[in-house]
């Protein structure tokens, strides 16, 4: 499988209950790679440039308010299947449908306050990417725990 970057966004729900560390390690853990990170409160102007699919829609405002209203973890994931492994970890949106085991099922209770944002596709992700990161902050980098966590063999 072909390495993927993925764009994960732990939201300020995250933050303010002080889980980056707790759901970061769970990605690492898991065997991504971290190449690009960074602290950051959301403008107006980025907030609509991330969620502009989501715009007309009956959530938008609230979402708008909400990704807004404190200070953001964004960083984004590589390995194989990134994308799709990022999102079986986060589980579904509404927290209270996800399964033990995922982010959302261990550590979220509320559908709006779902802890993390994470691409849903590769075009998703590379839309998403640059609204948050320039192509010079992210680190393309090998690590040796690679030859024992990855297998070409499928």
């Amino acid at each position: 499988m072909d390495r993927q970057r993925t764009l994960v966004v732990l939201k300020p729900d995250a933050v303010q209950r002080r889980l980056i560390g707790r759901i970061v390690a769970r990605f690492e853990d898991r065997g991504l790679k971290i190449v690009g990170m960074k602290f950051l409160k959301l403008s107006d102007a980025r907030a609509a440039e991330m969620y502009s699919v989501h715009e007309g829609k009956d959530f938008y405002d609230r979402l708008m308010a909400f990704i807004t209203s404190g200070p953001v973890m964004a960083m984004v994931l590589e390995g194989p299947g990134a994308i799709e492994i990022a999102r079986s970890m986060m589980g579904p949106t509404t927290s209270s449908e996800a399964d033990p085991g995922t982010i959302r099922g261990d550590l979220g209770m509320a559908r709006r306050l779902n802890l993390v944002h994470g691409s849903d596709s590769a075009a998703s992700a590379d839309r998403e990417i640059p609204v948050f990161f320039g192509d010079d902050e992210l680190v393309d980098y090998a690590l040796d725990l690679d030859a024992w966590t990855l297998s070409d063999d499928g």
